[in-house]
């Protein structure tokens, strides 16, 4: 059976380290590993809807084309597309709302969170495992490299699996998540998972300046002899093997060791920054490389929204 790749980033920001080592490295980590694969990265407007409103969803959408070329994704090697250009998603998702129950949804993370946090839930956060399903398995997705944040996602995509299966007779295939181990939980700043919505970011294309008013602003222990923040952060661009003379020669001195940090990070972004920055400048291509992917997911998608729906006595 062939591999089929599927991943996606949400159009909610500026892309930061964290979503970098968490995941999207892998994505071009899996373009160059799985050559014969079919692989599959969207940009996931329809998930975003409650933070991006008309254009500047579409500039946010194609901010994130614009990252995925920037780090290293081939459109001549990877369908780059956008979730809302395949009406399919939408479809596939309202099928799949009639195999899972409100209970079952209610241990979605993204609504335990929202409503821990007493938040008026949105009908669009607790279906968002449902939406999140159809993306993955309208292309017949075998392998979805994910954060862990997003691991039980596909989780959720398996047990759909068995219930499409059961009803309507063996169709989905059931997807792996494809985790990095050592760079999951991504810290921030300030110790804590780096997450937009703690503002503790390091922007993945920052420029020198922002790195370093950023490190410089690390909480570090006054009682350690290593700044256990910083180096959490150094060793995601660096081995452990690498960094140990560092540390040993400025033990204690946190200022020269964010110095260090300051310089490594501006060697790992400054050519993904500059690559980002010199496609930025030709649109016409982007736009291009959009619309070519959007083709190119609307071919598969269609095919197979039809055969779902023929399996389900819908109209196709």
């Amino acid at each position: 059976m062939k591999n089929i790749i599927l991943s996606g980033v949400r159009p909610s920001g500026r892309p930061h380290i964290g979503n970098y080592f968490g995941a999207m490295r892998q994505f071009v980590e899996m373009q160059n590993e799985h050559k014969s694969a079919d692989k599959f990265f969207m940009v996931a407007d329809m998930h975003t809807l409650d933070a991006n409103k008309g254009e500047a969803m579409r500039q946010a959408s194609l901010d994130i084309i614009l990252d995925y070329l920037a780090i290293g994704i081939d459109p001549k090697n990877s369908t780059l597309f956008i979730q809302s250009a395949v009406p399919a998603h939408s479809e596939l998702a309202m099928i799949f709302s009639y195999l899972m129950t409100v209970p079952y949804l209610m241990r979605g993370h993204l609504y335990k969170d929202a409503e821990a946090k007493g938040k008026e839930v949105l009908a669009g956060t607790f279906l968002y495992p449902v939406l999140m399903a159809a993306d993955i398995l309208l292309y017949g997705t075998t392998h979805v490299p994910v954060g862990i944040d997003n691991k039980q996602h596909v989780e959720i995509a398996r047990d759909v699996v068995r219930k499409f299966n059961h009803e309507y007779g063996e169709y989905f295939v059931e997807p792996k998540e494809i985790l990095i181990a050592d760079a999951q939980l991504v810290p921030g700043i300030d110790g804590k998972k780096m997450s937009k919505s703690y503002g503790n970011t390091i922007p993945l294309f920052s420029t020198r300046e922002e790195i370093q008013k950023l490190v410089m602003s690390i909480v570090t222990d006054s009682g350690s002899d290593v700044p256990t923040h910083v180096y959490n952060i150094h060793k995601l661009i660096k081995t452990e093997a690498e960094l140990a003379p560092l540390y040993e020669l400025h033990k204690g001195k946190y200022k020269a060791l964010k110095e260090a940090l300051i310089d490594d990070l501006d060697a790992f972004i400054k050519p993904l920054r500059e690559r980002r920055e010199k496609l930025a400048k030709n649109m016409k291509v982007i736009l291009k490389v959009v619309e070519k992917g959007n083709k190119q997911a609307n071919k598969v998608a269609l095919k197979r929204i039809k055969e779902i729906k023929k399996l389900c006595g819908l109209s196709a």
